[in-house]
């Protein structure tokens, strides 16, 4: 496939900007804090736009187009779940995860602070999140090597194996220069570059079929059901069950670490309010316009994409319409997407190993030097694991990040909430919820799959159960801990 120029002007552009913002924040991040949470120094800007970027990922461009191209406007349903979830997550964790990771021991990562919130003496909570972590980020980070295979082999007729390793290769060079400084504000970068994409092309889309009305009349031409949020393109009925599926995604929201750890790092915890506007603003018109894509694709493309190429509609409408530059500004949106979700993954991943595994069981002595010398190397070590599950170019984006999504709302999702809202809960209870949560999404997703109910639905149902049903059984938490949760609760209302 023949790529012009221009196209391949535009990607070395953004490529360059990447690399040169991880070669700016270089040498600023010389500990652990600064190098995992940027020195807890984020503008609402930062915040709001990295938490977004870094949590929609490839699949917004891709999996979620795909998905309404395929069924409908009856997608909505993950988006509106999506929506509400973004919203609930900003108004109720934002401010109190910021206040509390900061007044117990500065944790910088999300078991850091399960241990300093429940004085586990014996380290398990952290150990079990750093297991579960390390588990669903692999899975989680091949989802978006996957997206970047079939984006080079779509765009460019590129091998898809070649694909994946430069997709991972840039995402891997700038994490490991600049680490959360240089993620964050290529986040921020990548999040307009996101924005102004998945603006662009439907709209572009719908100028040359003819306008709103004529894309409804050919959508409904081709089958009445693509306005019908009951029914499926097809016709087929969706069930009470799968409707409270797809809703059910929101509540992934509360215990997804690569989200949670822009709210421990904004320099203000008064900047939430601000930040959340923007976040939310942001989420509502970028899921609106992403099903749109699928929508405006399947009439300007017909049925000409199948099973896994569905998902590859923004990119076939992107070189229909554009100039090869402006083609490859936005092929870029699309990298944008995937990098900002896996240099996310990657840090956080390779930030829970080196805090909550190797300096608690390996290197109790460690330095701040070697912490993040370990930190930089489990960031190869993930990418290679996740390139490995991400080989097979048949891999389905939306159900690779869907078992991900789930195993880390169910696992951390309960936990993060009850922690930060009841002072009632112990160790024992804490660690039941991991592990019930977590376990329960592996098992439902290998053995009761045929169900049709989400796995993380029933994980998180489990997982809020052991955590109150443990507690109560236990005895009362030890007065520090409980002394810490109040002061943490008495600077949240100084704030």
């Amino acid at each position: 496939m023949h790529v012009a120029l221009s196209t391949v002007v535009a990607l070395v552009l953004y490529f360059a900007v990447l690399i040169g913002i991880g070669l700016i924040t270089y040498k600023k991040d010389d500990d652990m804090e600064g190098y995992a949470l940027g020195g807890r120094a984020l503008g609402p800007w930062v915040t709001s736009m990295s938490a977004e970027a870094s949590d929609m990922s490839g699949w917004m461009l891709m999996g979620l187009p795909g998905y309404a191209y395929m069924a409908g406007i009856s997608a909505f349903w993950i988006a509106l779940g999506l929506i509400i979830g973004t919203w609930v997550n900003w108004v109720l964790v934002a401010k109190r995860l910021r206040i509390f990771t900061s007044v117990m021991g500065n944790a910088i990562t999300l078991p850091e602070y399960f241990d300093n919130r429940f004085s586990d003496k014996h380290r398990k909570l952290r150990i079990a999140s750093a297991f579960f972590i390390f588990i669903f980020f692999l899975i989680y980070t091949s989802s978006s090597f996957v997206a970047g295979g079939k984006l080079f082999n779509t765009a460019f007729g590129l091998d898809y194996r070649y694909s994946l390793f430069l997709t991972a290769g840039i995402v891997v060079f700038y994490t490991l220069m600049g680490g959360f400084a240089a993620v964050c504000w290529t986040d921020l970068f990548q999040g307009f570059l996101m924005f102004f994409s998945i603006l662009v092309v439907p709209v572009t889309a719908m100028y040359y079929i003819g306008g709103v009305d004529a894309t409804m009349a050919r959508l409904n031409a081709i089958s009445p059901h693509y306005f019908d949020m009951i029914r499926g393109a097809d016709g087929s009925v969706l069930s009470l069950t799968a409707i409270i599926s797809l809703l059910a995604w929101g509540l992934g929201y509360f215990g997804q670490p690569h989200i949670l750890v822009r709210f421990m790092a904004i320099r203000d915890p008064k900047s939430i309010r601000q930040a959340t506007h923007i976040a939310v603003t942001w989420v509502v018109i970028s899921l609106a316009m992403a099903v749109l894509v699928g929508l405006t694709g399947r009439v300007y493309l017909g049925d000409v994409l199948k099973g896994g190429a569905a998902e590859t509609v923004f990119i076939q409408l992107s070189g229909k319409f554009y100039h090869p530059f402006f083609a490859g500004i936005i092929t870029s949106g699309i990298l944008g997407a995937i990098m900002s979700t896996s240099d996310s993954q990657l840090l956080v991943a390779a930030s829970s190993f080196t805090t909550d595994f190797y300096k608690i069981l390996i290197n109790p002595k460690a330095t701040a030097a070697e912490l993040v010398r370990m930190s930089r190397m489990m960031i190869i070590v993930v990418s290679a694991l996740s390139l490995v599950l991400a080989m097979n170019p048949d891999s389905m984006i939306l159900n690779i990040v869907s078992y991900a999504w789930a195993g880390f709302g169910a696992a951390f999702g309960p936990l993060v909430l009850f922690s930060l809202f009841w002072r009632r809960m112990t160790t024992d209870g804490a660690f039941a919820g991991i592990v019930v949560g977590g376990s329960t999404v592996l098992i439902w997703k290998n053995f009761f799959a045929f169900t049709g109910v989400y796995e993380i639905i029933p994980g998180f149902i489990l997982s809020c159960l052991a955590i109150v049903i443990v507690s109560l059984m236990d005895s009362e938490p030890e007065p520090e801990v409980v002394a810490r949760y109040d002061e943490a609760v008495a600077k949240l209302k100084e704030e």
